[in-house]
């Protein structure tokens, strides 16, 4: 089997994507715009061979990239980069190398424009935000008039994470927003009150999932970006039925096969008439690809398992025989520069080091919504976890 991953070394812990394919006996090939020379030991020990090229945003680059490993290894089975910036350019490279695997060109839309997602989770009657096109101040205003009320959110119809997001409040901010806006489609959603959660799953060829996982956001990264908060959220140890019941249902809607997913959701915690009650989960946005970050290896961390060798085994066998279990809070506590925190690095290594199982400074890249510096570990009980996170962003102020 050949297999292309693009963007191999971003971040840098897909090298066990590869590693994990290549223990499978699948014949890996990488593309990027990292020297090779650049690439960790390990990643280069999981590729057959590297192709290098001077952006990954150049198509005809990449193009030729696939047609050189066509031609050196023969028909390409699977490309994949599981980086949500790249999914619209990997399925237009299945549709020019005929590559039937993966989500297809025709069907992209689907997973990247929120209007489409909307229509999809209706017609699935699967509870969510209502949502309004707006394309003038006049127009948002009349339908803030008639159908919701301020707060509401306004966001890209098409967009990565949550660039570009608002959270409007009154008339004057509206105004504010639409003397500035881009020359981009907006839409503009019902504000619901809840956490974030995420049911992140490796689902196979029947859209049946064969590992599941609950991830907690707290504040929403729209606001970790506008108003500069610290990013803190953790992987359960468990997941909320109703959680699976509506991620489930989801993938069915959306005809999920063979991927990594990582759908957002809700948990309301006020109720919202045209939503549901507290405690509900309303669909926020589905997302084909991996959790962002270091999150992957946080699922590992809270079940004791290896996420990334499941994901190799569904690619080669549609199955496997890892076995998960409920294990740890596995909780992520980020800093920024820009801060004066209370407690120093020595000291949060000095009170909890045995627990923590990963640190480092983040690239600079997702200092916005990641942090400058982060800290992961991993406790027995959610409480640990959240005086763990109190601690390390505990500022002077």
């Amino acid at each position: 089997m050949n297999f292309v991953f693009i963007s191999p070394n971003f971040p840098y812990t897909y090298y066990r994507f590869c590693e994990r394919l290549k223990n499978n006996g699948i014949n890996v090939m990488g593309i990027g715009d990292c020297p090779y020379e650049e690439l960790l030991g390990e990643l280069k020990n999981s590729l057959t061979e590297y192709y290098k090229v001077n952006s990954l945003e150049n198509y005809g680059e990449v193009y030729n990239a696939v047609k050189f490993f066509t031609e050196k290894y023969g028909k390409i089975d699977w490309l994949e980069s599981n980086n949500e910036y790249w999914l619209e350019q990997d399925s237009k490279l299945r549709y020019d190398f005929q590559i039937t695997s993966g989500i297809q060109f025709n069907d992209i839309k689907n997973w990247k424009q929120k209007s489409l997602m909307k229509k999809i989770y209706e017609g699935a009657k699967i509870k969510t935000a209502r949502q309004y096109e707006v394309s003038t101040f006049e127009n948002a205003k009349t339908v803030l008039n008639s159908e919701t009320q301020y707060p509401v959110i306004i966001k890209p119809d098409i967009g990565v994470g949550s660039n570009n997001t608002w959270k409007i409040e009154n008339e004057n901010e509206l105004k504010e927003f639409f003397n500035k806006k881009s020359d981009i489609k907006y839409v503009m959603e019902d504000f619901i009150e809840g956490e974030i959660y995420s049911y992140d799953a490796i689902i196979n060829s029947k859209s049946i999932p064969i590992f599941e996982s609950m991830t907690n956001w707290g504040k929403s990264i729209a606001d970790i970006v506008n108003k500069g908060f610290d990013l803190s959220y953790y992987v359960d140890k468990s997941i909320d039925e109703k959680l699976k019941e509506s991620g489930r249902k989801t993938v069915k809607a959306f005809n999920v096969k063979s991927r990594f997913v990582h759908l957002e959701f809700f948990k309301l915690t006020k109720p919202h008439k045209n939503v549901g009650n507290t405690g509900d989960f309303a669909a926020l946005e589905v997302n084909m690809r991996p959790a962002g970050g270091y999150t992957a290896d946080m699922m590992n961390f809270a079940h004791a398992t290896d996420v990334y060798k499941i994901w190799a085994d569904m690619i080669l066998k549609d199955e496997t025989d890892i076995k998960c279990k409920e294990d740890k809070f596995c909780i992520y506590a980020s800093r920024k520069d820009e801060h004066n925190y209370v407690f120093s690095h020595e000291e949060i290594l000095q009170k909890y080091g045995e627990k923590i199982v990963m640190m480092e400074r983040m690239p600079e890249l997702m200092h916005e919504t990641m942090g400058c510096f982060m800290y992961t570990a991993c406790f027995d009980t959610k409480e640990e976890a959240f005086e763990f996170r109190d601690y390390v962003i505990k500022k002077t102020f």
